[in-house]
């Protein structure tokens, strides 16, 4: 079975949501026949690489709200990041445009390491408040998941995997996603957003159902005491009653 996860780096119920997709995972049965595949999705195309304001500010201006207001939003967010074992700290984030971040987990996925580079880029982005457009930040997180720096900073300076991110995204758009985090079992079940744990597994175990039929073998003899709408056979004879 397989799991594709649209996500963007930037989205806090991504992180969130990868957390309970974990636990539901880990009660389900077949767990070891899944695989989670993790696609791009950039919820800001046009976000600039550096950005003035922090992230209370930011969604005080997008919403128009308090900044107030904002700061007790992302103060719920860490409350529910918490009670999955995430610390968000929204106070030091630094906002950016996660591109080549996107571009660097497509490099780690080349090297079969996609699922351990999205995780440190979402811990580094909501818990160690780091600049993930900057390429020293990227490379050594690149590094950390045990790729090769130097290859890493030339893909990152010769725009390599950006078609395969622009790629994801379009197919996205074709999927219809118009929201991250959005999962995709075996191309026919949906789950949209940071759904419970129990949601997850349910939407596993109904696709695996799906995938894996029950098949019944007949490993009887001849023909035994057998009812029918007709009526009942005993060793494959009609009844005389």
């Amino acid at each position: 079975m397989q799991i594709e996860v649209w996500s963007d780096f930037a989205c806090p119920f991504c992180y969130i949501g990868k957390r309970r997709l974990e636990a539901g995972l880990e009660q389900f049965e077949h767990k070891n026949h899944v695989d989670v595949v993790y696609r791009s999705f950039e919820l800001a195309l046009d976000a600039d690489v550096h950005i003035p304001h922090d992230v209370h500010d930011m969604l005080a201006q997008k919403y128009g709200m308090t900044r107030e207001k904002a700061v007790e939003m992302n103060a719920n967010l860490t409350e529910q990041a918490a009670q999955v074992g995430l610390d968000f700290r929204f106070d030091t984030l630094v906002l950016t445009n996660t591109f080549d971040a996107h571009r660097l987990s497509h490099f780690g996925g080349h090297y079969g390491k996609r699922s351990e580079v999205t995780e440190l880029l979402l811990r580094a982005y909501f818990t160690d408040s780091k600049h993930l457009g900057d390429h020293a930040t990227l490379l050594d997180i690149a590094e950390e998941a045990g790729l090769d720096r130097e290859e890493a900073a030339e893909a990152l300076r010769s725009g390599r995997f950006a078609d395969a991110v622009r790629a994801e995204e379009q197919e996205a758009n074709q999927l219809g996603v118009r929201g991250v985090p959005f999962y995709v079992i075996n191309r026919k079940y949906a789950v949209s957003g940071a759904q419970p744990p129990e949601v997850f597994l349910q939407a596993l175990q109904q696709a695996w159902e799906d995938a894996n039929p029950i098949q019944l073998v007949n490993t009887g003899g001849s023909a035994a005491g057998v009812c029918t709408d007709d009526g009942c056979a005993i060793d494959g004879e009609p009844s005389r009653d």
